[in-house]
């Protein structure tokens, strides 16, 4: 492969791989880690993220709860401060030396509405492909204006560049399809 599209796949891998983090956080009305795991917490005078490794165990005990075990107890309230804020619309409920999310059932007005947000997000992820494709497409269009490839080369670096962003789309696309389903689970 040449330099070009090289650099464009991993551009647009990095993209899936933050879109597939992203819809991860749309919830499918069963208890997930995801759903809280990239909460910003503020705790220690700076904020951290929620993840395992930096402040708290988290586990889906059940399909309907998630329990956050904090590894220090003193930030417990800047922990149920941060899911308050973060719009998820998940109630924490502070339990001792733990925190319980009960995960309620989603309606199906609830699950509409996260589709809809679904089908934005991945909106938003084919919008940054055909970005990366584009200056993909501008650098091969400077380097046959300064004479580093020819005409030939230009031709098949363009299809290929196509190429990869026709797959990468489609690829966004079954990853939309297979949230939608998860989503519109009873």
């Amino acid at each position: 492969m040449d330099p070009i599209t090289t650099s464009t796949k991993a551009q647009m891998d990095k993209v899936i791989e933050m879109l597939k983090a992203d819809l991860s956080t749309v919830r499918a009305g069963k208890a997930s880690p995801a759903l809280v795991e990239n909460l910003v917490v503020g705790a220690y005078g700076g904020t951290q993220k929620l993840k395992v490794i930096e402040l708290a165990q988290i586990q889906a005990t059940d399909p309907q709860t998630i329990v956050i075990t904090p590894y220090d107890a003193s930030i417990i309230g800047e922990i149920h401060k941060a899911i308050l804020e973060s719009n998820t619309g998940l109630t924490p409920v502070i339990d001792g030396q733990l925190i319980r999310i009960s995960i309620p059932p989603l309606s199906e007005e609830r699950r509409q509405e996260l589709v809809h947000l679904v089908n934005q997000k991945l909106e938003g992820g084919k919008i940054q492909i055909r970005q990366v494709r584009h200056e993909g497409m501008a650098e091969v269009k400077k380097q046959l204006n300064d004479k580093v490839i020819t005409q030939d080369d230009n031709q098949r670096l363009e299809k290929e560049i196509q190429k990869l962003t026709d797959d990468t789309i489609s690829q966004i696309e079954t990853m939309g399809k297979q949230k939608e389903q998860e989503l519109m689970v009873i």
